[in-house]
């Protein structure tokens, strides 16, 4: 198995399943605790949304966030549906992208939520295309990804995959997962390429640094639009 590949990904989550989820309940992610968790929570109550889905749940923290939402949280990393499944809070389900690709799902959702989930390639590019089983129309997509002008480093400015790192992180991590990077443009073409218009774009500061934090967007799922056309 290649070393940056989509399987790679969740076999790294898979180890770090109760590292991860101490830190998330933790408050271990200054990040997040200062920014990021509530940005991705304003982000998806201006929708006002009734029902929704959060793909890439984890440990179900955003679910728990939204009790106002009816909410269904999908991962593929069983670890961590155990442990949102015990915290409660909404439904949650133990599938892969491939399989939500393959229109597992069969959900209509006012709004699904990527949160720091999308990390991928061409798992990625599925969960796109498929936003029509699980996304009704006029529901929104919204994506909370690392802010690619900040998380490019000294590397190149084009996709591609990326090593991963625990660095700041707790020595209970190991084998970091590899992530796919995607320029803003990239981000937005992808949005367009399936048929969801991009109706938003969200930069949350950081407060300490005064720089972005992560990238937030939005796109539409437009009654009749189709992938590919305008």
């Amino acid at each position: 198995m290649p070393a940056q590949s989509d399987a790679s990904i969740i076999d790294s989550w898979s180890r770090n399943a109760d590292p991860w989820t101490a830190a998330v309940r933790g408050g271990e992610i200054a990040s997040r605790v200062l920014v990021t968790n509530a940005a991705i929570v304003e982000a998806v109550r201006a929708y006002a949304p009734r029902t929704g889905l959060d793909l890439g749940c984890g440990e179900g923290w955003l679910v728990r966030a939204l009790p106002e939402v009816s909410m269904v949280g999908v991962d593929a990393v069983a670890g961590l549906v155990e442990r949102a499944r015990a915290a409660g809070g909404g439904e949650f389900r133990q599938l892969s992208y491939e399989e939500v690709a393959a229109g597992a799902l069969q959900l209509a959702v006012d709004v699904a939520v990527c949160n720091f989930s999308l990390i991928g390639d061409e798992a990625v590019r599925g969960l796109f295309r498929a936003a029509p089983t699980y996304l009704r129309p006029g529901g929104h997509l919204v994506v909370q990804t690392v802010h690619p002008l900040m998380a490019c480093g000294d590397a190149p400015y084009s996709d591609g995959w990326r090593d991963g790192s625990w660095a700041g992180f707790s020595s209970a991590f190991a084998d970091a997962a590899p992530w796919y990077f995607r320029t803003v443009s990239s981000w937005l073409a992808l949005f367009e390429e399936h048929g969801l218009r991009v109706v938003e774009m969200r930069e949350p500061l950081h407060p300490r640094s005064g720089k972005p934090a992560s990238l937030i967007l939005a796109g539409r799922r437009d009654e009749g639009r189709q992938a590919g056309i305008p």
